[in-house]
């Protein structure tokens, strides 16, 4: 059996409606955002289900575990980086992510965190800019909106 989550996502002029799955030790991460500049763009789990300051009330990425910011397929990395997605030259970015750390159960749970699509393209923590091992120096938050339990 598998549990669901959704996440419906607003900003100024960003949107978006994403899903998750969890089927064993993986969630797929799996939707559309939309109104976006062509081109990648940070996507990431943050700390908080708070957007009640705009996006800026999630606080930063979801990372129990204490490590920098990484790849999602890095050893080292945040329980809430999800690398990037891609916006097409209408402003739609297609997601379709399997992750193996993050949950929608237990200490990994993204259930009731916010999910962020920032400005710009998540370095991944290789950019060398002095915010590249917190945030990836993936800009600002574009759209946001908590994860919550799917009926």
């Amino acid at each position: 059996m598998s549990v669901k989550a959704v996440c419906v996502m607003k900003g100024e002029v960003v949107t978006g409606t994403i899903t998750f799955t969890q089927e064993g030790g993986s969630v797929k991460v799996e939707g559309e955002v939309k109104g976006l500049a062509a081109g990648e763009h940070g996507f990431h789990v943050h700390q908080f289900g708070d957007n009640t300051n705009g996006c800026i009330s999630a606080g930063s990425h979801f990372n129990p575990e204490g490590k920098t910011h990484g790849a999602p397929s890095d050893e080292e990395r945040h329980v809430g980086d999800l690398g990037n997605v891609t916006a097409n030259a209408e402003g739609i970015a297609t997601v379709n992510i399997t992750d193996t750390v993050i949950s929608l159960s237990g200490p990994h749970s993204i259930i009731g965190r916010s999910l962020v699509v920032h400005a710009d393209v998540d370095d991944l923590g290789r950019g060398g800019h002095e915010q590249s091992k917190t945030t990836g120096n993936a800009g600002g938050r574009l759209a946001c909106g908590v994860i919550g339990i799917k009926a």
